[in-house]
């Protein structure tokens, strides 16, 4: 079983293929080889990657389960 984390991007350095993920105030940086993302998109990110992009709306669904809202 794998826990994958949604985070935020912050910032993304094409040239070596990372970006600045914020997961709730904590930020990373995170390969995004495996995705095309930009800047305020969501991702869900497993082992320091970025493996899927995630709407605004199903971003909002997983912290508010993770909340417990």
């Amino acid at each position: 079983m794998c826990l994958a984390i949604p985070g935020k991007i912050k910032s993304v350095d094409k040239k070596n293929n990372t970006a600045v993920v914020d997961f709730s105030g904590i930020e990373r940086d995170i390969n995004v080889s495996l995705v095309d993302v930009k800047k305020n998109d969501f991702v869900i990110v497993h082992a320091g990657f970025a493996i899927e992009k995630l709407t605004s709306k199903d971003a909002k669904e997983v912290f508010d389960l993770i909340n417990g809202k």
